[in-house]
């Protein structure tokens, strides 16, 4: 089983979008010595917790301060963007650093009405609701496979990176998206931090999946979130940030991620109805054999061949314990120490 990781970008309280951006390069460069497979940044506008709105801008220099981890979009949010400047960037990305970029997309807004609204060229109207459309002009871009017919054909050949390209990955939390990603035969990364019930979802993808449209089998990661410390007492203490920012949400109120001590507090005073609220998402937090234990649990549970971790704390160095811990429980090794041994 690969494992891989999911950065948000977090701002912890009382620092800056600056720091919460070279927090992510740092982490990259210690998990590709830790032997990840892959990083992907996401994409949030908006708010003042994640610090990550431009996948394709840090995308760049993560790869560039990494040597082989896959470095990657998790994902484009497609509906804000024409399909056609996303090839040529992520065109210039796979030309730069051949064999280790992925283009994960998703359908989402990645934020509020109001955001998305400020994300749009033209605001005479809603955007529309044509998310396949665009993903087949994508991938024809990249394929070559735009129709000779088509005024836009001429573009396909055109694109800066040829003849590297980037991985497609269709990313998603509800079954519509396994029946694109399965029709496709696209690979598939499900979002379980965000939808804990996705199992028969997953199960959908693979058994709808169209063999030799693109891969000869269906290719599954699932992301969860989870934390591991030396004690579960020191887990469950530092998670409780997470928690607090994801009551916030719920309220409609985006803060930065608060120290433990102060969320600890906040969700003392909770409510038994919001105390049931803040545990409607999985996460995985305990020592790292506990989290190890979950993470297999899960994979085994989506039948993933890949889990994908996404891990939120007011310390940088507390999420960086965490990644290290579990490349110690799972025994990851750096790509160029696997290549030495003949793995």
């Amino acid at each position: 089983m690969l494992l891989s990781v999911l950065d948000q970008s977090p701002i912890a309280e009382g620092t800056t979008g600056s720091q919460a951006l070279q927090n992510t390069l740092d982490l990259a460069r210690l998990t590709d010595q830790l032997g990840y497979h892959r990083y992907w940044v996401a994409e949030h506008h908006g708010g003042p917790m994640l610090a990550g709105p431009s996948p394709e801008a840090l995308i760049g220099p993560i790869a560039a301060a990494t040597e082989s981890i896959r470095v990657g979009s998790g994902g484009v949010m497609l509906p804000h963007y024409s399909p056609f400047k996303v090839a040529e960037t992520f065109s210039v990305l796979a030309g730069l650093y051949p064999g280790r970029i992925d283009l994960g997309l998703g359908r989402a807004a990645g934020t509020d009405p109001m955001t998305t609204h400020a994300l749009q060229r033209d605001r005479t109207h809603a955007l529309p609701d044509d998310f396949p459309q665009q993903l087949d002009e994508l991938l024809a871009y990249f394929e070559g496979t735009v129709k000779v017919s088509s005024p836009l054909a001429r573009l396909q050949k055109v694109l800066p990176g040829r003849p590297e390209r980037p991985e497609p990955w269709l990313l998603g939390s509800s079954p519509q998206s396994a029946v694109w990603a399965a029709d496709l035969g696209l690979p598939y990364a499900f979002a379980d931090f965000i939808n804990p019930k996705g199992a028969d979802i997953a199960q959908l993808y693979a058994k709808q999946f169209k063999e030799g449209v693109r891969l000869d089998a269906p290719r599954t990661a699932v992301a969860v979130w989870a934390l591991a410390a030396d004690t579960e007492e020191e887990a469950v203490h530092l998670a409780t940030s997470s928690k607090m920012a994801f009551a916030m949400l719920r309220k409609g109120r985006l803060i930065e991620v608060p120290p433990p001590e102060t969320a600890t507090r906040f969700l003392e005073q909770l409510d038994e109805a919001d105390k049931r609220k803040t545990q409607g998402r999985r996460a995985l937090v305990g020592t790292p054999d506990q989290v190890k234990a979950g993470i297999e649990a899960v994979a085994a549970e989506y039948g993933a061949q890949e889990v994908i971790v996404v891990t939120i704390t007011y310390d940088h160095e507390a999420r960086r314990r965490s990644y290290a811990h579990l490349a110690e429980a799972f025994a990851l090794r750096p790509a160029a120490v696997a290549s030495r041994s003949g793995s």
